[in-house]
C-alpha cells in the first residue's frame, strides 16, 4: 500500500498526515512553543567551577547559564578510567563540547552532558565510545548478538566511535542500518567541522525538527510523494534531503494550490473526527472511545444498522466494520497502553474467529509495537500499544474547566439543591441582611420555577431576604453567594 505524506508549516507549528488510499492514517503535530533544546549540541565556555558541589556552570547561548554535574563529563570506564574531581578536569573559561540532557525549568538551567550521542532511525551514535550495545527492549540474547555481528560487519574499516542499536532495528535489512550508519557518520563529520574555529556560545547542532524526521524515520520503500505546503521548508528540507538521504529527494514536492493542503485532503475534517467521542461507520453503527489514565476503552455498537438477513449477520457485518475503523482510529489518535474493546457479543464462534482475524490483519499496517490477545471470558478483546509520543487528544485539548474532565456536569437541580444547603449554612455563620445568589441562567430559571417554592421556604427559615442574579458567563455547577 502507498503512502503520502502531507506536511503542513506555520509559524506556530508544524503539521505531518500520513495518507494511504486517500484516507488519513497517522497525524504527528510539532508547536514551536513546546519544542525542547534536549539532545541539542554547543561549544560553551566553562563560566564557573563549584568543586564543592561537583558542577561547573556553563554559557551556551541561553537565557541562563547551564548546569554541567561530573556524573555527566565522559570518562572511557571501558578502558579502566578513574572519574577524578571536577576541579581536576575543568577550569574557568574553558571551551568545551556539550549536549543538553534536560530543558531549562523554572530559574534552573538545562542540564549538560559532555558526553555525546545522536540518534538516527535504527542506530545512535557515541563518537567517544567504542562498543555496539544493544537496547534493553531487545530481550532475547541470540538476536541481542546477531545484531551486534550485523553491526559490527557492516561499520566501515577504522570506525573509532561505538553504537547503540535501537528497537527499531529488529527488523531492519542491511541496506537500512548502513544508510543509517553513513547518516550518522555525515552528520557527525559535520557537527566536528562547525566546531573548528567556532567562538562559544555556538550552536552545533540541533535537534531535527518534525519535518525533516519524516524524512529520517517514517519515510520507507512504500511512500510515493511528500508534499509540504511552504517553499521555505520546501527548499530546507530539499537540501536536508539532498545532503543526507538522496534517496529521499525526488519524492519531495511543492504544493502551491490556493486551498489549504489540509482542507483539499480532507484531512482537517479527520483530526476534528479524531477528537470526538463518537465514531460512525459506514453501516450505521458506531464507535464510543474513552482514553482514561489506566486504559482506553472501545465500544462497539449496531446503531440502526438493519441490513443484513438476520441479527446474527447484522452483529457480524458491524463488528467487521468496527475492526478496521477501530485499527485506523487507533492510529489516528496514537492511543497506546492499555486498549480494551467490547465488539457486539457473537454467539457463532466462527464470527468470533472471523472478527479477530480481520482485526490482527487490520493492525499489522501499524508499525507500532503491539500485542493482542483473543476474546476474554467476558467476550473483550485486550490489547496494548506502545506509547510513542503523545496522544492527538492530550495534544490539543485539555481537561474541560466545567467538568474538570469528568465528561459531564451536575444537573441544574442538582446545583440548585447545593445552592440551598450553602445558603442555610451561611445564614447560620454571618449575620447578613440579604444574599445574593450568582448562578447559570438555567439554574436561576429553575428557582423561579419548579423550585421556588423550596427557595421560599428557605427564605422564610432563615429569615433572610435571597435575591437570584443569573450569570452568562457561569458554567452549570458555578455559583457564589453574596452577603449583602
Amino acid at each position: 500500500m502507498s503512502d503520502e505524506y502531507l506536511i503542513n508549516f506555520t509559524p506556530q507549528e508544524t503539521r505531518v498526515a500520513l495518507m494511504q488510499q486517500g484516507v488519513v492514517q497517522e497525524v504527528h503535530v510539532e508547536r514551536t512553543a513546546s519544542r525542547g533544546i534536549v539532545g541539542n549540541i554547543y561549544l560553551g565556555r566553562v563560566v564557573r567551577v563549584l568543586p564543592g558541589m561537583q558542577s561547573a556552570f556553563m554559557d551556551v547561548g541561553l537565557e541562563r547559564t547551564a548546569f554541567l554535574h561530573v556524573a555527566d563529563i565522559w570518562c572511557d570506564r571501558h578502558a579502566g578510567d578513574a572519574p577524578r574531581p571536577i576541579e581536576r578536569i575543568l577550569a574557568e573559561g574553558q571551551n568545551l563540547m556539550v549536549q543538553v540532557l534536560k530543558d531549562p525549568l523554572g530559574t534552573k538551567g538545562a542540564r549538560l552532558s559532555t558526553q555525546i550521542s545522536i540518534a538516527g532511525r535504527m542506530l545512535v551514535f557515541l563518537p567517544q565510545d567504542k562498543h555496539i550495545g544493544i537496547s534493553q527492549r531487545i530481550g532475547d540474547e541470540t538476536e541481542r548478538e546477531a545484531l551486534r555481528e550485523r553491526v559490527h560487519r557492516l561499520l566501515p574499516a577504522g570506525e573509532t566511535g561505538g553504537y547503540i542499536v535501537r528497537t527499531m532495528a529488529e527488523n531492519a535489512s542491511d541496506e537500512e542500518l548502513a544508510a543509517d550508519i553513513a547518516y550518522l557518520k555525515k552528520l557527525w563529520a559535520e557537527i566536528k567541522n562547525r566546531a573548528v574555529g567556532a567562538r562559544p556560545p555556538t550552536v552545533l547542532y540541533q535537534d531535527l525538527n518534525l519535518a525533516q524526521r519524516v524524512l529520517r524515520d517514517l519515510v520507507t520503500e512504500d511512500t510515493t510523494r511528500i508534499v509540504a505546503d511552504s517553499r521555505e521548508n520546501f527548499q530546507k528540507l530539499s537540501a536536508f534531503a539532498s545532503e543526507y538521504m538522496p534517496q529521499v529527494a525526488p519524492l519531495l514536492e511543492h504544493y502551491t494550490g490556493e486551498r489549504p493542503l489540509f482542507d483539499l485532503h480532507g484531512v482537517e475534517a479527520e483530526i476534528e473526527k479524531a477528537l470526538a467521542r463518537r465514531v460512525d461507520l459506514k453501516s450505521g453503527g458506531y464507535l464510543i472511545i474513552d482514553q482514561t489514565e489506566a486504559m482506553t476503552t472501545i465500544d462497539v455498537n449496531t446503531g440502526g444498522f438493519v441490513g443484513a438477513r438476520n441479527f446474527d449477520d447484522t452483529i457480524f457485518k458491524t463488528n467487521l466494520e468496527a475492526a478496521q475503523s477501530i485499527a485506523r482510529q487507533l492510529r489516528v489518535r496514537n492511543l497506546g497502553g492499555i486498549i480494551i474493546v467490547d465488539f457486539i457479543d457473537m454467539e457463532n464462534l466462527e464470527h468470533r474467529s472471523a472478527v479477530l482475524d480481520e482485526f490482527r490483519k487490520a493492525l499489522a499496517r501499524d508499525h507500532t509495537k503491539m500485542t493482542v490477545n483473543g476474546f476474554t471470558s467476558l467476550g473483550l478483546v485486550e490489547m496494548t500499544r506502545k506509547r510513542t509520543r503523545e496522544s492527538l487528544a492530550h495534544l490539543l485539548c485539555e481537561p474541560c474547566s466545567t467538568c474538570n474532565g469528568r465528561g459531564e456536569v451536575k444537573t441544574a437541580r442538582t446545583v440548585a439543591y447545593e445552592i440551598l444547603r450553602e445558603l442555610l449554612r451561611e445564614a447560620r455563620q454571618f449575620n447578613a441582611k440579604e444574599f445574593r445568589v450568582l448562578a447559570a441562567p438555567n439554574v436561576i430559571d429553575l428557582f423561579l420555577e419548579e423550585e421556588s417554592q423550596s427557595l421560599a421556604m428557605l427564605s422564610d427559615f432563615i429569615d433572610r431576604t435571597v435575591s437570584l442574579h443569573p450569570e452568562a458567563s457561569y458554567g452549570q455547577e458555578q455559583f457564589d453567594i453574596v452577603l449583602l
